[in-house]
C-alpha cells in the first residue's frame, strides 16, 4: 500500500508538549490582520521567559497588538508531523540592549525598517500530532 493510501489522524496534544515542539524548531509565521486582509511573514524565533519572541520581516507599524505565530514540521511524502499555534499580545522590542542581543542570535531577512523583533505573550497554545491512524 503506498504512503499516500495510509489514513492519517490527528491527535491534540497537551501544552507543554505543544511548547516542547516550538521550543525544538527555529522557524515559524507571524499571522495578523492589515486592512482586512490577513498577513503572513516568515519568522525566525526563540523561547524564553514564557514568552515567545519572533524576529520577522514586517513593518513595526503595522504589526497589531495581538497576533498568531504559527509552527509546523510536515513530512510532505507522509503527511506526518506537527502542528502548533500560539495567540496573545505583542509588542515590539525598543530597547536597544535587548534589541542588539536578538539580533545577534536570530537570523533576519531583511534589515531596515521592515526587520521587527517582537515579543508574543502566548494566551492560547494550541498543538497537534499528524500520525498514521491504527489499522
Amino acid at each position: 500500500m503506498s504512503t499516500s493510501a495510509v489514513p492519517l489522524r490527528m491527535v491534540e496534544v497537551s501544552g507543554a508538549e505543544a511548547l516542547w515542539l516550538l521550543e525544538g524548531s527555529a522557524l515559524g509565521r507571524l499571522v495578523y490582520p492589515q486592512r482586512e486582509q490577513t498577513v503572513l511573514r516568515p519568522g525566525r524565533h526563540t523561547w524564553e521567559f514564557g514568552r515567545l519572541v519572533v524576529r520577522t520581516p514586517a513593518p513595526s507599524a503595522a504589526v497589531p497588538t495581538a497576533a498568531t505565530y504559527h509552527v509546523d514540521e510536515l513530512r510532505a511524502a507522509t503527511g506526518i508531523g506537527w502542528t502548533v499555534t500560539v495567540a496573545g499580545p505583542v509588542d515590539v522590542i525598543t530597547d536597544p540592549d535587548e534589541a542588539a542581543h536578538y539580533q545577534r542570535t536570530l537570523a533576519g531577512w531583511t534589515h531596515g525598517p521592515h526587520d521587527t523583533l517582537l515579543r508574543l505573550h502566548p494566551k492560547t497554545v494550541t498543538g497537534f500530532r499528524l500520525t498514521r491512524a491504527e489499522a
